[in-house]
């Protein structure tokens, strides 16, 4: 299973982690400290405006901050091949470009310049995400959850240490989130993935995360729990009415 708290060494850790954005002046991210181990699948649960989307830029390097962020005990100081991005946008992927050629461009920037290596790649994870058969349609051809599988397998492919998501699938219908859901758990279990995904869903924390992190509109963690709840998890699952309300408590209390 990888690397886990059993032998104290987290993929991910962050100590202090403070962020503030100048006129005004406004606290953004509040000393905040947390570890993240392999295969983990942590959901960072809070309302909007929290800073939970600030949060995962410093993580991904795209923001500057003050504290503590390292990735195999080495600091984050900008991007990296080793923590890849999946947005909340549909518009992730060059129009101009097909789907196949999106993945092996991502591939190729990368350092993968084989182009028969980087075109059998992203056929492995075009057909792990059930999109093989789409692999020279346009952009404009998929719909936004088939946009989504594409992102999603363009980071497989990259593969990287942490798979950093940004409510991905906020923007889709109940029954597209409900399958994308379910997508993602089979490919995390599939390919041990490691992911930190960040969502305002109390249903999504529960029947995504085996963590769940609740940040209070401080920008401050309120409280970080493990999910006791066997998968597949639903809402006739056994505790799931007992978390949902609590966590659902939680958001409502605020700070």
């Amino acid at each position: 299973m990888g690397d886990g708290p059993l032998n104290g060494r987290p993929l991910l850790h962050i100590d202090a982690l403070y962020k503030e954005y100048d006129n005004p002046a406004t606290l953004v991210l509040d000393k905040i400290g947390f570890d993240l181990f392999a295969e983990d699948f942590l959901c960072i649960l809070g309302p909007s405006g929290c800073g939970k989307s600030t949060l995962i830029r410093c993580i991904a390097g795209f923001e500057r901050y003050e504290g503590t962020i390292e990735i195999d005990g080495k600091g984050v100081t900008g991007p990296g091949s080793d923590r890849i991005m999946v947005f909340q946008e549909f518009n992730q992927l060059f129009p101009w470009k097909t789907v196949i050629k999106n993945i092996m461009y991502a591939l190729k920037i990368n350092g993968i310049k084989d182009r028969e290596e980087a075109r059998g790649r992203a056929e492995l994870y075009l057909e792990k995400v059930g999109l093989i058969d789409y692999r020279d349609y346009y952009p404009h051809q998929l719909s936004g959850g088939m946009k989504q599988r594409v992102a999603i397998a363009r980071a497989m492919a990259l593969k990287p240490r942490i798979v950093l998501m940004d409510e991905p699938f906020a923007a889709l219908d109940a029954m597209s989130r409900n399958q994308m859901q379910d997508e993602l758990l089979r490919i995390k279990e599939g390919e041990g993935m490691t992911v930190l995904f960040i969502t305002h869903n109390i249903q999504e924390a529960i029947s995504l995360g085996n963590r769940i992190m609740v940040m209070g509109r401080k920008g401050n963690i309120r409280e970080s729990m493990d999910n006791p709840l066997k998968k597949p998890i639903t809402p006739a699952s056994e505790g799931y009415s007992e978390m949902w309300r609590h966590l659902n408590q939680m958001l409502r209390d605020g700070s």
